[in-house]
């Protein structure tokens, strides 16, 4: 249409053009002829000329118009909508072919009452239509949806009626089927009408804040718990308000007071009716690109989930209590002798999954030398007879350890052919059993050291003291002096070995005192000697310029002759024991076999051995009491646990490293001491000579005749006067007998028939409450620290005849 206008235009342009060129000519050749022609002419050549473009013109226009019109055609036709148009009268001026289609003319023409007729079926549909072309007519568009229920053209259908502008009562009709958009707007209607009934009635707490803390969603449930309306919520409310106690120094949305993108917290809120209800929050804070905030949060009240978590542990407990949580194992099992269900002690107890122990056959979880005896119970339970009594059984399982031992309770049910196995641990008890018997063992040998050490002291006591008796006649020089001194110190050797034996038997009360490790360790080198055999060579190495540690001598010895005795076990066949002793400091903590030790200075002592080394598996338990690696009856499983606790009582501490096949090192870090021992002088620091003689009477009571006789020579050839009696009784008799001569001391034993020690000492102070008093004995002065007061004194067994003299001495001149 463009290039047609074009042409036409060009056209009359042209026209024109020649018409002036034509008067221009035509004026030139009149120029000669007189004027009024010449002005008549010229305005007949105007007229002309304007007829000419006026109807020039007129063409143009109709171009124009029908052109217009024929877009304006193809534009209706090609909308997916009908097109109708009417004029003032509701007469039909130009409709397209969609029109046709959807209002299904078949012929007679398109008409607006058709329109109408194809909503029919809606009672309202006439007036609504007039509605619609009363707006038109006074200008306005409007539309309605209607629904069409013809057959095979049933749908929703979008009708608008819009003014023709400049063409006062024409109406521009449009007609769409809108079925597809109306069925998913509905269908979105409806997910968002459940998505609210749903955030609404969900048993939990939904909002959103921004960043002021302003509420900017909220669902029905959380303004419930709050007791607050939605809208009050949405325009009013700030978040902080319905905590309790609001963290400080915070945004307002924030949660807890570490803030952040993501925050969970359990806060109490403000609800309605004034309560306070615990609620937890999870909320996530969503920062936009201009700094805005949304929150999302989820809110559980924790108020109604407790009491339903409550009920709910309540019912299952009521189940663990007969089943999972059954202090013994329980399977069932079919007809078919396969396992259907098993509680989770029982899985405990074979080390192994319930899923791995469901569907196999439960005989291969008995030990093949009780699982017959088990088949042939069950199978009388079978024919009725019910299990006469429990059974003990090993289990087969998948731990390292020892095989289970078990109690077994069976019951046959009547229906299906099943039958509940009930298994009680009793591994543990059977393990106890056997460490009370050990330990009943140890009891028993710990008594009996004790008792075999006192007798031995009764005896060294007399050997020693009359040694010394003899030494007083046969000095150095005399042919029989050598043998008495080899007799003194042997018998000094065995005191040694008697109370090491006490201290074995943890009858002997044990001090720390200041003392040279290298000291310690020269004295028992010969005793260890003796204990690890000549097929072990034993070696130490002592540091230079070591450090004093304050530790029990026999406690330290006892600790060494153990690891030379586990070391000679190890090493079953022959090696090398080596000991090596040096100055330590480490300026940083460090572990110790599962302990800390602290920095500082130690003497460390080193232990090694070429034996078989200790496994990982072993490693582990190395120091528990009453575990051992060997044999039964070949040790007690206490030595390497009273080593630890020995060291760790010195305030030192244990370190153990062990290759398989090599050897094993046992390190001792015993911390340094600075104290210098001043209560006790040492032999250099006493005098050379003292006055050890005196005049008092002097009571002894000693039941062991040899102990007596040497005791009463030695107190009487220093000048004593010397009561004896050889039980308590008999000292009672004297005490009384002598009653108007005071008795200065009394010296006796502890351990006598009828009326022993303590005893005779407390019937002498109700006459005498000032007597001082020495308990002589061969057991422990702490077994009697209920009787040691005030002027009681004790001196150990065996004794010296100067060690006897320079007491009564001590004592008399307090």
């Amino acid at each position: 249409m463009k290039s047609n206008r074009k042409t036409l235009t060009a056209a009359v342009v042209v026209s024109i053009a020649a018409l002036y060129c034509v008067l221009l000519s035509f004026v030139v050749h009149m120029a000669q002829v007189d004027q009024a022609t010449i002005l008549i002419s010229v305005m007949v050549f105007i007229t002309a000329t304007l007829v000419a473009f006026a109807a020039r013109r007129a063409q143009y226009l109709q171009a124009m118009h029908e052109d217009e019109l024929i877009l304006l055609k193809e534009v209706l036709e090609g909308s997916r909508g009908g097109r109708l148009i009417t004029d003032h009268a509701d007469q039909v001026l130009y409709y397209n072919h969609r029109f046709v289609e959807l209002c299904h003319i078949d012929g007679g023409g398109a008409s607006y009452d058709k329109l109408v007729d194809m909503f029919s079926g809606n009672d309202k549909a006439s007036a609504l239509f007039s509605t619609l072309s009363d707006q038109a007519h006074r200008g306005l568009t409007d539309s309605i949806e209607l629904y069409c229920d013809v057959k095979d053209y049933e749908g929703w259908y979008h009708v608008t009626a819009q003014p023709v502008t400049g063409h006062a009562g024409y109406i521009h009709w449009r007609i769409d089927n809108v079925t597809d958009k109306y069925t998913a707007d509905r269908a979105v209607h409806e997910e968002r009408e459940k998505l609210i009934d749903f955030t609404d009635n969900a048993p939990v707490g939904f909002f959103s804040l921004d960043q002021t803390g302003a509420f900017v969603f909220a669902n029905a449930t959380f303004a419930r718990w709050v007791g607050e309306d939605i809208n009050h919520l949405l325009s009013r409310a700030k978040f902080h308000t319905y905590l309790n106690d609001p963290p400080q120094g915070v945004m307002p949305y924030d949660v807890t007071e570490k803030g952040g993108d993501i925050q969970i917290a359990e806060l109490e809120m403000k609800g309605a009716g004034g309560r306070m209800f615990r609620a937890s929050i999870n909320q996530t804070i969503m920062r936009g690109a201009d700094g805005s905030i949304r929150t999302r949060a989820v809110v559980h009240d924790l108020t109604s989930e407790r009491e339903m978590r409550q009920a709910l542990k309540a019912s299952e407990d009521r189940f663990k209590r007969f089943y999972d949580e059954a202090p013994l194992g329980i399977i069932l099992v079919n007809k078919d002798g396969l396992v259907e269900d098993c509680n989770s002690e029982f899985a405990r107890m074979m080390g192994k999954n319930t899923e791995e122990i469901e569907n196999k056959h439960f005989k291969l979880m008995i030990s093949e030398q009780h699982r017959e005896q088990v088949l042939a119970a069950l199978e009388q339970m079978s024919e009725g007879q019910p299990m006469a009594e429990s059974m003990e059984i090993a289990l087969v399982s998948d731990k390292k350890d020892a095989s289970i031992n078990a109690q077994l309770h069976a019951r046959r049910f009547s229906d299906g052919g099943f039958t509940v196995l009930h298994f009680i641990d009793i591994t543990e008890q059977k393990s106890l059993e056997a460490q009370f018997v050990q330990s009943q063992k140890m009891q028993a040998v710990g008594q009996l050291a004790g008792g075999i050490a006192h007798d031995f002291n009764n005896l060294l006591t007399a050997i020693i003291g009359f040694c010394d008796l003899l030494l007083l006649r046969h000095k150095a020089g005399d042919p029989s002096f050598g043998d008495i001194m080899q007799i003194k110190q042997n018998s000094n050797r065995a005191a040694n070995l008697v109370r090491q034996l006490l201290a074995f038997s943890r009858q002997q009360t044990l001090r720390q005192r200041v003392h040279d490790i290298t000291d310690i360790l020269t004295e028992l080198s010969h005793l260890l000697r003796r204990l690890i055999g000549a097929n072990i060579e034993l070696e130490m190495i002592h540091g230079s310029n070591l450090g004093l540690v304050k530790v029990d001598e026999g406690q330290m010895e006892q600790v060494l002759i153990n690891l030379a005795v586990n070391a000679r076990d190890a090493m079953d066949g022959g090696g090398k024991l080596t000991i090596t002793t040096e100055n330590h400091t480490n300026k940083r903590a460090r572990k110790v076999m599962e302990e800390k030790m602290p920095a500082g200075h130690w003497i460390l002592i080193k232990v090694t051995d070429t034996g078989c080394g200790i496994s990982e598996e072993n490693m582990s338990r190395i120091l528990e009491p009453f575990f051992t690696t060997k044999g039964v009856g070949e040790g007690t499983g206490l030595g390497l646990a009273t080593v630890h606790g020995i060291i760790r009582q010195s305030g030192g501490y244990l370190d153990i490293e062990s290759v398989m096949g090599k050897g094993t090192t046992f390190s001792i870090y015993l911390p340094c001491t600075n104290e210098v021992e001043d209560d006790e002088p040492s032999a250099q620091q006493q005098p050379q000579t003292r006055d050890l003689t005196g005049t008092e009477r002097i009571l002894l009571v000693e039941d062991e005749a040899a102990v007596r006789s040497f005791s009463e020579r030695a107190l009487v050839n220093k000048g004593y006067e010397v009561l004896s009696a050889e039980h308590g009784q008999a000292a009672l008799d004297v005490y009384e007998k002598e009653g108007q001569k005071p008795i200065d001391l009394l010296i006796t034993d502890v351990v006598m028939p009828d009326v022993d020690g303590p005893t005779l000492a407390k019937k002498i102070r109700e006459h005498n409450p000032a007597m001082k008093i020495i308990f002589m004995s061969g057991y422990t002065e702490d077994k009697l620290k209920d009787h040691m007061d005030d002027n009681t004194y004790f001196l150990p067994k065996p004794f010296t005849l100067k060690g006897l003299a320079a007491k009564v001495k001590e004592v008399l001149e307090e």
